[in-house]
């Protein structure tokens, strides 16, 4: 009897967490659409030197970071560091031909989203799309107090 309730308040307690941690935010969904919508247009309709390759990826984490923060609670800080480490793993693991590694060389899509070659530029954009992100949340932040007062 103990046990279960023990086991019962345990699971209050999970529930009460993930409430704190997870939560949707319609606005950064908004965002999130509207990102891929862009980056689907310029994955199918810009096909450049700048807009495609480094555009698209200062875009990206943005993406990421509206869709993560869509559902998680977590610091702008923490949200916008785990996306561009994030970034950095998967740009790292183009200079491993992780693609190729996987066997999937011969998908079209999974060369789209993986990518096939590292570049250091793309690391540049990435971070440049967190910082401006980061700006605007600090920001947006600063208004929201000012409101507040």
């Amino acid at each position: 009897m103990l046990k279960d309730s023990c086991q019962t308040k345990q699971f209050e307690v999970n529930t009460i967490a993930m409430k704190k941690t997870f939560a949707f935010h319609k606005n950064y969904f908004a965002a999130t659409v509207l990102l891929f919508l862009i980056e689907l247009f310029i994955a199918l309709y810009v096909k450049d030197k700048f807009i495609r390759p480094y555009a698209g990826d200062f875009l990206v984490v943005i993406l990421l970071y509206c869709c993560l923060k869509s559902i998680w609670r977590g610091t702008p800080l923490k949200a916008g560091l785990s996306v561009l480490l994030f970034a950095f793993a998967v740009e790292i693991s183009q200079h491993f031909q992780l693609v190729e590694l996987l066997g999937l060389g011969h998908s079209s899509v999974a060369r789209t989203i993986i990518g096939t070659g590292f570049d250091w530029g793309d690391l540049v954009a990435y971070s440049l799309g967190t910082a401006v992100v980061l700006g605007v949340e600090k920001w947006v932040l600063r208004q929201d107090l000012q409101v507040q007062v």
